[in-house]
């Protein structure tokens, strides 16, 4: 069984089991069997890996078997973060399959997908895997295999030959895995270092007993402000459920900016290697460009979502890409996200150049940001029509990817999510009464009925 809105835009995402599930292992099996048929995989192999959901093993299990009835080989990496099964697609070169519901809560479970070297899937080949899912394909005469390995170590020690780690000073950094996947990569990944870690939460539970694998949402970020404060600790490091995303809080127990992250991550890169290309996305804040033209880099500027991010870092060989949900892409990483090479990559700038975190973003153009704010509403292009008409004469329309409008100093965004249905706005100004006047204004047309 499989309801066809678990098909999402560049992945598949649903309950499992309780009262209303919308996929099941017999769903699985057939979005295995969907993929090894779209991908042309008879006789080939991928790589298959899964978080710590309840569901996880049972579904990836399920997918397998169906993808070895089209001939199929798998090669089972077990539980891995989302980041750790890109690097297991680039390590062997071949697709890959991730079984995660990323920052869902528990209930769900669902798939990513990507090429061989972690290439992002295209939509036309997404929509390939939704219309085989609900054929009924007959094996193929010769089966599949299947073999398991575990690829941490190497993972670990990739991410490490790709950041300046010699001569860093010690550092006291809490790791707030949230139950998720990071308090598996952690100990392999930060443990040879010079830090100490202050773990929260780093045991594998997919119920997500502490709170929501969501950093995005401010409550989630509390327990880990709060450590950084008792401990005395330099930073915080809180990932989401598959641990591909990394947020950065600093010694006072302040939220940075994924914005911030991104301009200071990209300044070194270009630093290593001048006039580079970084990507960013439509609501990043305007202070990324500024600091990359500084450093004599050039933006490119891609719609909202991971399968975009790398389609234009592969297009562009661009060596950094970042998003405002603290997705960072690496050239060298397959031009995939990893929010634990992000978090490397912080760590490094403070132990080498002996600043804090605080003092390292002090050091950037600063803009006043509303952060984002969901609403749920019945029909979003009627209210992002509203809003660009209530908009249109004091700015530049755009809508690339949903509604931008640019004025003078300030910009503000509407646009869908690619994975719930909310509509999500994002202001940004030169200052906090700008931010407020137009997030307000914004805020009273989108939940004008709500």
């Amino acid at each position: 069984m499989i309801q066809p809105h678990v098909f999402k835009a560049n992945d598949i995402r649903g309950l499992v089991g309780g009262d209303a599930p919308e996929w099941d292992l017999d769903g699985a099996r057939a979005i295995g069997a969907a993929f090894a048929a779209a991908f042309g995989l008879a006789g080939a192999e991928f790589v298959l890996g899964r978080d710590m959901r309840a569901s996880g093993r049972e579904l990836s299990l399920a997918f397998a078997e169906g993808a070895m009835a089209q001939g199929a080989s798998v090669l089972d990496v077990g539980l891995a973060s989302t980041d750790q099964l890109w690097f297991a697609s680039g390590h062997t070169h071949l697709p890959g399959v991730q079984f995660t519901a990323s920052h869902n809560p528990a209930g769900y479970n669902g798939v990513k997908f990507c090429l061989p070297d972690a290439a992002p899937i295209t939509p036309d080949l997404m929509a390939k895997i939704k219309e085989l899912a609900y054929v009924d394909l007959p094996p193929v005469p010769e089966r599949g295999g299947y073999r398991e390995t575990d690829l941490l170590a190497a993972y670990a020690a990739h991410l490490h030959s790709l950041v300046p780690l010699d001569g860093m000073r010690r550092l006291k950094v809490v790791v707030d895995a949230g139950n998720g996947m990071a308090g598996h990569t952690t100990p392999a990944v930060l443990g040879p270092l010079n830090v100490e870690i202050i773990g929260l939460f780093t045991d594998l539970d997919g119920s997500f007993p502490n709170h929501p694998p969501n950093p995005l949402e401010p409550a989630n970020l509390v327990d880990a402000q709060r450590a950084v404060r008792e401990h005395g600790a330099d930073i915080a490091l809180v990932f989401d459920g598959d641990a591909d995303r990394c947020f950065i809080i600093d010694e006072h127990g302040d939220v940075v900016s994924p914005s911030v992250v991104t301009a200071l991550i990209a300044r070194a890169e270009l630093a290593r290697e001048p006039g580079a290309v970084i990507v960013v996305n439509t609501i990043t804040s305007r202070a990324v460009s500024e600091v990359v033209a500084a450093a004599g880099g050039t933006v490119v500027i891609s719609a909202v979502g991971h399968t975009r991010m790398k389609a234009l870092m592969a297009q562009h060989q661009a060596i950094f890409g970042g998003e405002h949900s603290a997705h960072y892409y690496f050239r060298d990483f397959w031009g995939a996200d990893t929010g634990m090479l992000a978090g490397l990559h912080v760590l490094a700038l403070m132990g080498r150049a002996g600043k804090s975190m605080s003092e390292l973003a002090a050091e950037l153009p600063h803009y006043a940001a509303s952060g984002e704010i969901n609403s749920t509403v019945d029909d979003p292009k009627t209210i992002q029509a509203l809003v660009a008409a209530a908009f249109e004469d004091r700015g530049t329309i755009d809508w690339t990817d949903g509604l931008l409008v640019v004025g003078d100093g300030w910009w503000l965004s509407v646009r869908e999510s690619n994975t719930e249905p909310l509509l999500r706005l994002n202001v940004e100004a030169r200052d906090d009464s700008t931010v407020a006047a137009l997030r307000d204004e914004a805020l009273a047309i989108i939940r004008k009925d709500s």
